[in-house]
């Protein structure tokens, strides 16, 4: 076999090569009489169909696949041979003019890129810390108590507040005409809590059991009902119950409610604090691999393979798909994702990938057995049954691969971080958790 490689542009090769006819021609030959043995046609006994039939049938399937294992093998093969890393899957295609008892091809691909990384010592990284803090724990125990609250029929003539649940029938209406989803019969909600637009809130704020009030409304621009979005609709409300919510006290019985071992409150405060530092040191690990992971883009130089971008672009349209799916959208296959819409995202994380490649390569910052076994036993340790979670990652190569490829991040992280400049930067619970307290 001759090979021919050329280099078009950038990562861009083109690999000619040649084969001889004969030797497609015997494989072909060779599956057409292996398929005879076992073929069925009406009329015929099992392994008694005609060569001639076998082959008008099969014979330009069969051709199809040989070419693609034949070419594709001698591609591979020829790839191997003069040592390039090829990136994602050849377009071959068959060329004219080869000689007397031979085939040609044309193989378009690309190959993986050199990564130029700079000078980590330079690159200037921000490296957040936070911790648990007194008012984390009771704004998780008030959360806690609110989840686990009680609601009891105010005396008559109390008026609706915010914490209070009120029972109401409602009817709105568009230039005087009832829309859909706009009218309901004992309709409960909690004021203060967002569950309804704020003009609707504002409007039951005060009011007494057996009341009336009819209000303008005006929904949002961008309000999921599209036939009401922006649009002003003219409501009338009716009380029916107002109840005071009851939260319980924080004391053992509370305690012993939520499973906590020790059956005290000593013992929720120990546990609740627990696991805000599992979660703090989650945040924490994932903001700063952000921060590392620009860094190391912003030091590193490298041409991005087309072909594993659009394969990248594909496996992120895959993925929108099915988590569509999951959540109940219906024939998800006839939604338009257009591919511009992944190509950022996409070139990131084909670029990212190779730059962490490089790194772990020259670093050996591969994951070890015992940091992926470390790291099954942390995610574990949050769940009720530890050891059912464990099994679960190790029953499996993917999941296991998925928590490797963590702890390589989290070693390339170290890495850079031992590294470049650093800078500390202290967080409140609030900011680093992205609520700001609110609850």
């Amino acid at each position: 076999m001759a090979v021919n490689v050329e280099t078009l542009e950038k990562l861009e090769r083109k690999m000619t090569l040649t084969l001889p006819k004969e030797a497609i021609q015997g494989e072909i030959s060779a599956r057409l009489r292996r398929l005879a043995h076992t073929v069925r046609m009406d009329g015929f006994r099992p392994g008694k169909v005609p060569m001639t039939i076998v082959a008008q049938r099969y014979g330009a399937s069969i051709q199809y696949e040989v070419m693609n294992d034949k070419v594709g093998e001698a591609f591979f093969n020829a790839a191997n041979e003069a040592k390039l890393r090829v990136a994602g899957q050849p377009t071959i295609t068959e060329k004219e003019g080869a000689a007397d008892g031979q085939m040609a091809f044309d193989a378009l691909f690309e190959v993986l890129p050199e990564v130029r990384i700079g000078d980590l010592s330079a690159v200037e990284v921000e490296k957040a810390s936070a911790e648990v803090t007194d008012e984390a724990i009771q704004r998780t125990l008030d959360v806690l108590r609110k989840q686990r609250r009680s609601f009891a029929q105010k005396a008559q003539g109390a008026t609706a507040v915010d914490t209070d649940r009120a029972t109401v029938d409602f009817v709105g209406k568009l230039d005087g005409e009832p829309f859909e989803g706009g009218k309901a019969d004992d309709f409960q909600f909690i004021l203060g809590e967002g569950q309804m637009l704020p003009e609707f809130e504002a409007a039951v704020q005060g009011m007494k059991v057996g009341e009336s009030k009819t209000f303008p409304l005006v929904f949002p621009a961008d309000y999921h009902g599209k036939d009401v979005a922006g649009k002003t609709a003219d409501f009338m409300v009716t009380v029916k119950k107002i109840e005071a919510a009851h939260l319980p006290e924080v004391d053992d019985q509370l305690a012993k409610s939520l499973g906590v071992e020790t059956g005290t409150v000593d013992g929720l405060r120990a546990e609740i604090s627990k696991n805000l530092a599992r979660e703090i040191k989650f945040r924490l690990l994932a903001r700063n691999k952000q921060g590392v992971m620009d860094a190391l883009l912003k030091a590193a130089e490298l041409d991005v393979p087309k072909t594993s971008v659009h394969a990248e672009i594909h496996r992120l349209i895959d993925s929108a798909r099915a988590e569509l799916k999951a959540r109940g959208v219906k024939d998800v296959e006839k939604i338009s994702l257009p591919e511009d819409s992944f190509h950022e995202q996409a070139e990131r994380r084909v670029r990212l990938g190779l730059v962490v490649a490089e790194l772990v390569k020259q670093h050996d910052l591969k994951a070890k057995p015992e940091q992926i076994k470390a790291q099954v036993d942390e995610v574990a340790a949050s769940y009720e049954k530890p050891a059912e979670l464990v099994r679960y990652y190790y029953a499996d190569e993917h999941r296991l691969a998925d928590v490797e490829a963590m702890v390589v991040e989290n070693n390339v992280t170290d890495y850079v971080l031992s590294q470049a400049k650093v800078s500390e930067k202290k967080l409140s619970f609030e900011e680093l958790m992205g609520n700001n307290g609110a609850q």
